[in-house]
């Protein structure tokens, strides 16, 4: 199976430039860094075997919260990841997977022994807002048999969310619980889509998964986060506030703005791998690409580090000699 190329890697880092992981700050992924304050959680949510009643409460705060149209189902699963390696399942053929973009989607396809390229095919995945460039796809993309819009990070711009094309044949909504919620250890993903579209030869989604595909923790703090809307209006625009925050900061010392989500940001820069190698000397870990020599993106720091970034950002990567 092909190398998987993803944001973190914070031991990794460590162990390269030195420092112990708790000095690092990771700005490689693109994970709100206020997270959701998880309550104390029913003892029963750990010592018991995730039953009905929870895993039907967490569904129907996602259907509320994602307003799914009628006619579609949610399925739940310990992440979109998860999710996503199910894809090819529901229709094994060649996909088209414009990029850049997330590469797990194609490494999914090719896993399953299918081919990938960017021209027609049966089954089509885009990424919406795109990763890393955060471009927002028309509402008019299809595909022959299989639409997967990955909208992972949509829930910063909810008025961008195609989800009311859920009930089209076809069409499948992935969501992502962890990033906006900034709760990623607690793996949940939704796949949101008409029944028949998430039969695949092999059966339904969900039979793939198997039993108790979340977590008893991750059902009941799922359910609850998706129903604290005051909580997701003020963090938008929290998120806002930081991402424009982070384009002075950068801008300020000759990075340009190439696009991005309010959860991460991606910038031209002269030379990315030097940019990270200067930013992981302060500790700090961001995310370059292997497709291009150029871009560097970076996610919003937590409160307490704004001002070891814009330290490390008041002098500009040393030039190659």
């Amino acid at each position: 199976m092909e190398k998987a190329d993803h944001g973190g890697g914070i031991d990794a880092a460590a162990a390269r430039f030195g420092g112990s992981r708790a000095e690092w700050i990771d700005l490689s992924t693109g994970i709100n860094p206020e997270a959701w304050p998880v309550p104390p959680l029913p003892a029963e949510a750990w010592t018991a075997l995730p039953d009905h009643g929870a895993q039907a409460a967490l569904l129907a705060a996602a259907r509320e919260f994602w307003r799914v149209p009628d006619g579609a189902e949610i399925v739940a699963a310990a992440g979109a990841s998860a999710l996503i390696a199910r894809m090819p399942a529901l229709s094994p053929t060649a996909a088209s997977i414009p990029g850049p973009t997330y590469n797990e989607h194609a490494r999914a396809f090719r896993a399953a022994g299918l081919t990938v390229g960017d021209g027609p095919a049966p089954a089509r995945v885009i990424v919406h807002p795109n990763n890393p460039d955060g471009r927002l796809w028309p509402a008019t993309e299809t595909a022959p048999r299989l639409l997967v819009i990955d909208e992972s990070f949509c829930d910063v711009t909810p008025e961008a969310s195609q989800i009311a094309r859920a009930a089209e044949p076809g069409v499948v909504i992935l969501k992502s619980f962890g990033k906006f919620w900034g709760l990623a250890g607690a793996r949940l993903g939704f796949a949101i889509a008409r029944r028949d579209t998430l039969t695949g030869p092999s059966g339904h989604l969900a039979d793939l998964l198997g039993p108790w595909a979340v977590s008893g923790p991750a059902l009941h703090i799922g359910a609850q986060a998706l129903r604290d809307t005051a909580w997701a209006e003020a963090t938008r625009r929290r998120l806002a506030q930081d991402s424009a925050r982070l384009d002075t900061l950068m801008t300020a010392q000759g990075a340009a703005l190439a696009g991005g989500t309010t959860l991460f940001r991606l910038y031209e820069v002269e030379d990315a791998a030097r940019w990270q190698t200067h930013l992981a000397r302060h500790r700090i870990w961001s995310r370059i690409f292997p497709y291009s020599t150029r871009w560097l993106r970076l996610g919003l720091p937590p409160a307490q580090g704004w001002a070891r970034l814009e330290a490390a950002l008041a002098t500009t990567p040393e030039p190659a000699a």
